[in-house]
């Protein structure tokens, strides 16, 4: 395999505090990998600065052979790494069609667009039934679904989630994660954040626990999904 994603030692600071600590990792072209850990371990800060949104004080990201560093947000995603934060942030006047159609703002190919809007309602067949639909009126769920297929839309090479289940129902969370295992077997690679952890790393090839801004333990999912220390701390057993 080849690493699609390489950081290296990737220090992130808000003011003096330092919220990442040098933390090292890789994803590979083809492979779901998942940072979990409790609120406040660094997770979502470090995808808010993969994609540009954050400056790193300090280290190394290598995103296709290509360094980021002073990369603008929005040249990272025509690079193919899409970033559907945490919270959704779609926009809730304009229609599940509309916000569809902003995910491919740097696309100029009108056949590919509409294909890959038909796909986002393949994938998520609610959306279709409610495309002329305000996306405001959405439930959590539902709004979910739209900020995945909007993501989707810029073609990534790399799709990077942060916290797809939170706030949702166990019902709606297990097709937001059948659904993310649909992408990784039609190819998509997806470095994931994710709150819970079993459905996290069940789905991971590869997975690392962040603690106060450092990673503190890597393996394989399932090494991870086994793990002694794992289990007591994120999997809700004595």
């Amino acid at each position: 395999m080849t690493a699609l994603l390489e950081v290296e030692d990737l220090k992130v600071a808000y003011g003096k505090i330092e919220a990442v600590k040098g933390i090292s990792f890789t994803v590979e072209a083809g492979q779901i990998v998942t940072l979990i850990g409790t609120n406040g371990a660094g997770k979502t800060t470090t995808l808010r600065t993969l994609s540009g949104l954050l400056k790193p004080s300090g280290g190394r990201i290598l995103f296709d052979g290509q360094p980021l560093a002073n990369v603008p947000a929005h040249k990272i995603v025509a690079l193919g790494l899409a970033h559907s934060p945490e919270g959704r942030h779609i926009f809730p006047r304009l229609t599940i069609a509309e916000n569809l159609q902003l995910g491919a703002f740097l696309r100029s190919d009108k056949a590919g667009i509409e294909k890959d809007i038909q796909r986002a309602y393949d994938l998520f067949p609610i959306l279709g039934e409610r495309r002329k639909q305000a996306a405001g009126t959405l439930s959590g769920g539902e709004q979910q679904m739209l900020a995945m297929g909007r993501a989707l839309m810029s073609q990534p090479k790399l799709l990077m989630l942060d916290e797809p289940s939170m706030g949702l129902s166990p019902i709606m969370m297990q097709k937001i994660m059948s659904t993310i295992a649909e992408l990784k077997a039609a190819g998509t690679t997806i470095l994931l954040v994710e709150q819970n952890a079993q459905a996290a790393l069940s789905l991971a090839d590869q997975g690392h626990v962040m603690e106060v801004g450092s990673i503190v333990l890597s393996g394989t999912g399932q090494d991870l999904l086994h793990d002694e220390s794992v289990r007591k701390a994120y999997l809700g057993e004595d």
